[in-house]
């Protein structure tokens, strides 16, 4: 995010709740921002990218989970 200018979970928390009237709490911004979210809505994906001006591709990359055995 800091090629977008985004350098704090407050920078990000106030141009969520701006450009796409969206609020999350300190402890899931700092999850994001850490790489570690253990969920993500798909209404906060929406809002991420409609502030990014992105698309869910630039922010999220599908790693399959080691839990699911081959059939």
């Amino acid at each position: 995010m800091a090629d977008r200018g985004i350098w704090s979970g407050a920078a990000l928390g106030r141009l969520l709740n701006e450009k796409a009237d969206y609020s999350l709490s300190a402890p899931s911004i700092s999850a994001l921002l850490s790489g570690n979210p253990k969920q993500m809505k798909a209404d906060t994906l929406d809002a991420l990218c409609t502030a990014l001006e992105c698309n869910p591709n630039d922010l999220w990359v599908h790693t399959p989970s080691s839990r699911i055995k081959g059939a």
